[in-house]
C-alpha cells in the first residue's frame, strides 16, 4: 500500500516531538497488525498536528499534557512531558498547567500527574 502524504506528515510530526529513539522503538515491529496500527495511531494522533490552524505544536502540546492528565493516562503525559525540549514547553508552564488540572478535572488527576512529572524530573535530572 502506498504511503499517504498525511501520514508522511504525521510520522515527520511524531518525529519531532518525540524523537527518533522513542519513534524508532514503537514502530520496530516487523508484525504487520502492529505496522498498520502503528500507521493508524500516527495518522489519528499526529496528523491533527499537522492540519494547519491557529494552534502552534507548543499550543497542541499543552494541550496533550493536560489532557492526558486529566484522563490520567500517565504513561502518556510523561512520554509528552518528556518531549518538551523539542515543543518549547517549559517546566513552569506544566507545573501551571496541573492547577487548571486540579480545578477543572480533579485533584486526583493532577496530584497522580504530579507524581508522575515529578519521578521524570528526577530522572532527567539525573542523566
Amino acid at each position: 500500500m502506498e504511503e499517504s502524504e498525511q501520514l508522511r506528515a504525521a510520522r515527520a510530526m511524531r518525529r519531532a516531538m518525540l524523537g527518533d529513539e522513542y519513534v524508532d522503538s514503537q514502530t520496530a515491529e516487523t508484525d504487520p497488525v502492529a505496522q498498520q496500527f502503528q500507521d493508524h495511531i500516527t495518522t489519528q494522533a499526529w496528523g491533527v498536528w499537522t492540519r494547519g490552524g491557529p494552534l502552534s505544536p507548543r499550543d497542541r502540546s499543552l494541550l496533550v499534557l493536560a489532557m492526558t492528565a486529566a484522563l490520567g493516562r500517565l504513561e502518556e503525559f510523561k512520554l509528552h512531558a518528556s518531549a518538551m525540549p523539542r515543543t518549547g514547553v517549559t517546566d513552569e508552564e506544566i507545573d501551571e498547567l496541573l492547577f487548571q488540572v486540579a480545578a477543572y478535572c480533579g485533584a486526583p488527576a493532577a496530584i497522580s500527574a504530579r507524581r508522575v512529572l515529578k519521578a521524570y524530573r528526577a530522572e532527567r535530572d539525573q542523566a
